[in-house]
């Protein structure tokens, strides 16, 4: 695709008209190989992205790894505590210097031809390389990438991030100043879990991985249509929810959706109490809680039809085995209900019946919020990318 006709492509949707009367961003930024290439770099590229559990890099020579729309990267704790994060790509021949999800290791060790490195990513072992000409190991260590930690989380940033006031933020900086820009990035999460004591007492109990075949915005839309869908798509945490009450608020980085629950039957009402909060941060990670239970879904784009959605459960320590097993029997229950609706919206945005929709003014502000924040950040992207040519 030309830079014009993705120029086309994107000016097709305005970012500022009013919900009222704003219709959704077109089925092709749904199905383009263009927009989802630039959605790598414009999107996940230039936000905070969560990679893992803090639990995981705890201890000095633990490691975990991840993908961020494509980036392999490595996160680990120094020999003197420090959180580093750098690219798994191996400086030698691009090959993943850590293959393993997590582990301990005192020495990171590319398994393809042996090149070692420290656990700061300064480059040690270069095996058979004498006589090499123009070669130095102090410049070919593994390129550093920002790194912070909040809650029970592990964060990364794959491009200089920015400070509250607006200055970048080097990979390799103190971790004040890091953990700055990622608060601010958080924006009210922060202050929502610090008074509700959120991360209190939780501890991880369980991962499920979903593979889905639709574009990872069908799934971010169903997350934040306001629980428009819940009750003709989930019919069991529909009776637990009380839907008049549903409220969306929008700020910042965020969209949190909120609704006090009811007594109801069945499993879901038994691990569905209290007041349910499910939070969104741009552009995929979403934070649901109840009393006792959170759970975290992290959306990764694997091709322009295709993502990964991963679940992590925690739970409160009084909570029993069996609660445990019904709760995340009920997560199960409503994300294959999701799975049915995403996929099929998929099908059919690749048709000939359909090009935009209208937003419920009632119920889908946080959609219409998201699809500002990703229109605005797409078309001044592909505007930087043109007055650079």
């Amino acid at each position: 695709m030309s830079s014009g006709t993705l120029q086309s492509l994107l000016a097709a949707f305005d970012p500022e008209v009013p919900l009222e009367r704003a219709s959704t961003i077109p089925n092709t930024w749904y199905t383009s190989p263009d927009v989802y290439a630039l959605e790598r770099d414009a999107v996940f590229a230039h936000t905070w992205q969560m990679v893992g559990r803090r639990e995981r890099v705890a201890r000095p020579g633990q490691f975990l790894t991840a993908d961020v729309a494509g980036e392999p990267v490595l996160v680990v704790r120094g020999e003197d505590g420090t959180l580093r994060a750098f690219f798994n790509v191996c400086r030698h021949r691009a090959a993943r210097v850590c293959t393993d999800e997590c582990g301990t290791a005192t020495k990171l060790r590319c398994h393809y031809h042996g090149w070692t490195y420290d656990l700061a990513g300064n480059l040690r072992g270069v095996p058979e390389f004498d006589g090499v000409e123009n070669f130095r190991r102090e410049d070919n260590g593994l390129p550093a990438v920002a790194v912070a930690e909040w809650g029970p989380f592990v964060w990364v940033h794959l491009t200089p991030p920015r400070e509250p006031h607006g200055a970048a933020v080097k990979p390799g900086s103190a971790g004040d100043r890091l953990r700055g820009s990622l608060d601010t990035f958080l924006g009210p999460l922060v202050s929502w879990a610090e008074t509700r004591k959120a991360f209190d007492g939780l501890k991880w109990y369980a991962r499920r991985s979903y593979d889905l075949a639709c574009n990872w915005k069908v799934y971010a839309d169903n997350y934040l249509d306001g629980g428009y869908h819940v009750n003709t798509v989930h019919p069991a945490l529909a009776g637990a929810l009380d839907y008049r009450e549903y409220r969306t608020v929008c700020d910042g980085h965020t969209v949190l959706q909120s609704a006090p629950t009811k007594p109801s039957e069945g499993d879901t009402g038994r691990t569905r109490t209290g007041d349910a909060a499910y939070w969104w941060l741009y552009p995929n990670f979403m934070l649901n809680s109840y009393a006792g239970v959170m759970d975290t879904n992290l959306v990764l784009p694997l091709a322009v039809d295709r993502c990964r959605v991963v679940f992590d459960f925690y739970f409160a320590d009084a909570v029993g085995e069996e609660f445990k097993r019904q709760s995340v029997d009920v997560a199960e229950q409503v994300q294959q209900e999701d799975i049915g609706v995403c996929e099929e919206v998929q099908r059919n945005l690749s048709g000939r019946s359909y090009t935009t929709g209208r937003f419920s003014a009632k119920r889908e502000n946080g959609g219409h919020y998201f699809h500002q924040m990703l229109g605005r950040e797409l078309q001044s992207a592909e505007r930087g990318t043109r007055n650079a040519e």
